[in-house]
């Protein structure tokens, strides 16, 4: 199944910027923690460590921002610069979730922008890269 090249409505945006942050976060970072301990996901923790991270979803209107330490991954509550910012609509992550796209493909299309830390951005690139999405349940599910 493809991902439809979809932008969300302005009107979502302009709701989900008003609602808090914190949630959607706790559930990025939830789903992060669990894919590491399943071993889905082979972070390297102590490469990321003490990095704060930031995801916007830009037609969504939301930023979802977490940081990492030894033991996983955490919602970050400090209001200070990431060092490590993916931007991007949503149909676009879900794409390159899916692998239906490549990030570098994304990037010089520009439909995703990377700002920060260029050897951070690197790391988590190619630990993206390195997860087999097959043994996860959206993987099992895409591929019904």
């Amino acid at each position: 199944m493809q991902v439809p090249d979809l932008v969300l409505p302005p009107l979502v945006a302009r709701i989900a910027s008003r609602l808090p942050a914190t949630p959607p976060s706790w559930l990025l970072v939830g789903l992060l923690n669990q894919l590491v301990r399943r071993q889905v996901l082979p972070a390297d923790m102590s490469l990321l460590a003490g990095r704060r991270f930031e995801v916007r979803v830009l037609d969504a209107g939301i930023s979802l921002r977490f940081t990492a330490d030894e033991a996983g991954f955490r919602v970050d509550t400090i209001a200070e610069t990431a060092d490590l910012c993916f931007s991007a609509n949503a149909a676009d992550f879900a794409r390159m979730m899916l692998r239906e796209e490549d990030p570098d493909t994304l990037f010089f299309n520009r439909k995703l922008a990377i700002e920060g830390d260029t050897e951070l951005g690197l790391i988590v690139k190619n630990l993206l890269d390195s997860v087999d999405w097959s043994n996860t349940p959206v993987g099992r599910f895409m591929a019904a």
